[in-house]
């Protein structure tokens, strides 16, 4: 496995912190989460990238999936109505395997996203049309058909520590209810039940804060 740089012991920090708080608080969140990616299927999106795009993957995409390589949901006991994916865990929705980032690289044409982005998460997941990105110079949101947004966090470190700290501290903007944590069946999920799709596993939402 190739050195660990500063970069990669931040996110390695980062992940093991947010992924501790899963185990705990939210035991089938936690128990979605796939392994590492092969170093040879990172050494062919790196290439496949490099041939169609002239980039390849980014660095720190890399390394998180060197420690998850995506995530599958589990079957839920008590959510009859199948509304609540438990892979979902983050604001941002599901890590994308790299097989589904290299799909979504080019939902915005054959350039790709017109920068060395890769998209990594996604709340889309019978067709993405939205997500964040990942790429050198941090991580932004994308959407169809307007293509990227600027960088929002320098990292996906930073994006990762964001969502730890709401978790353990509460929000930075305690008025702002777009992305409340909660828990459902033993699963993170990031949406207020009295504004938003939750209908039967509204009534077993409890409030992180």
């Amino acid at each position: 496995m190739p050195i660990r740089g500063h970069e990669d012991e931040a996110l390695v920090e980062a992940w093991e912190a947010l992924t501790r708080w899963l185990a705990e608080h939210a035991p089938t969140s936690y128990a979605s989460l796939l392994p590492p990616v092969p170093e040879e299927d990172l050494a062919a999106a790196d290439d496949w990238l490099g041939r169609h795009l002239g980039h390849g993957l980014p660095a720190e995409l890399k390394a998180l999936w060197r420690l998850c390589g995506g995530v599958e949901h589990q079957e839920i006991e008590g959510d009859e109505e199948g509304e609540v994916g438990s892979g979902a865990f983050l604001p941002g929705g599901i890590i994308l395997t790299p097989e589904q980032a290299m799909s979504a690289v080019f939902l915005n044409g054959s350039r790709g996203w017109g920068a060395p982005v890769v998209p990594w998460l996604t709340r889309d997941e019978a067709g993405p049309e939205s997500g964040h990105y990942a790429g050198p110079e941090g991580v932004g949101s994308w959407a169809l058909p307007e293509g990227i947004e600027a960088p929002k966090y320098p990292s996906i470190a930073a994006y990762l520590e964001e969502v730890h700290h709401t978790l353990t501290a509460g929000p930075a903007d305690p008025a702002d209810r777009s992305d409340v944590p909660g828990i459902v069946h033993h699963c993170l999920i990031w949406d207020d039940p009295r504004n938003s799709w939750l209908m039967e596993a509204a009534e077993h939402w409890v409030p992180v804060h």
